[in-house]
């Protein structure tokens, strides 16, 4: 069983830039493809990128160039580092295992959702 934890939302201004952390504790973490979901309020949850375990990653449209998603096994965690931020992307954002193998990964929940962590992108 994998568990998640989230962290590093906050508040920031527009054009700035934050750094999501995702914890992982289990013995799959390694094997694992993770991804970084967001919801915004009103909205439907949404797959915005993932790290499969060897490391190939996949956006979606609306962060490509602008979020980065990294991994480190020593500290069982995957980080989501987000330049450039727009007030659209004002949402709660949550981590969790998704599917795809390990040079492929796809932005479709499999399961382990964290608690998430809330980001706010307001002047």
């Amino acid at each position: 069983q994998l568990q998640l934890v989230e962290s590093g939302g906050g508040l920031v201004e527009p054009g700035g830039s934050l750094r999501l952390s995702c914890a992982a504790s289990g013995s799959t973490f390694r094997t694992s493809n993770i991804g970084w979901f967001r919801q915004a309020p009103g909205k439907e949850r949404e797959g915005i990128s993932c790290i499969s375990s060897e490391g190939m990653t996949n956006y979606a449209d609306s962060v490509r160039g602008r979020f980065t998603i990294s991994k480190s096994n020593a500290k069982n965690t995957v980080y989501l580092q987000m330049h450039s931020l727009k007030p659209e992307d004002t949402a709660d954002y949550y981590c969790a295992r998704v599917s795809g193998n390990k040079y492929s990964c796809s932005r479709e929940y499999q399961d382990s959702w964290g608690q998430g962590t809330q980001v706010t992108v307001s002047s």
